[in-house]
């Protein structure tokens, strides 16, 4: 994948900052066959493997909270299996390069799987967001 961010100028606590923000993701060539289809969606999910996340932490302090958390009620990098899943707006497809905004990963960052965003599918109700709706609340 290639993002503008790099670990020095961009980070964690800035990515809710990447809105807008055009991506490419670089599919290699044996693999293009299987993006047949995919420019007819509007956004897509990208499973990552988080390469630079460092040790993992099983409680941490999100940047925008002042209060401790279990890793697993967080969206921190800092995992024992450091694979994130991000929706991205897909803008265009050009052979083996994805164009995509809204992304949020470091350059560099290696796609593990790429799968269509259908909201129907995903769908929950009455969802509960756990410790940031009580923040939020505060």
């Amino acid at each position: 994948m290639r993002s503008p961010f790099t670990p020095e100028d961009y980070p964690p606590s800035r990515r809710v900052e990447s809105k807008g923000t055009v991506s490419t993701i670089v599919v290699f060539p044996e693999y293009i066959e299987g993006l047949q289809d995919i420019g007819g969606f509007s956004h897509i999910i990208l499973l990552c493997h988080l390469h630079l996340a460092g040790e993992c932490a099983l409680t941490v302090t999100p940047p925008w909270d002042t209060v401790p958390h279990g890793v697993f009620a967080t969206r921190s990098p800092r995992r024992p299996n450091p694979i994130s899943l991000t929706v991205v707006r897909l803008q265009e497809v050009d052979g083996n390069f994805l164009h995509v905004a809204d992304l949020d990963l470091l350059d560099g960052t290696p796609v593990l799987d790429i799968k269509p965003y259908v909201e129907t599918l995903g769908k929950r109700e009455e969802v509960r967001t756990g410790w940031i709706q009580l923040r939020d609340e505060r």
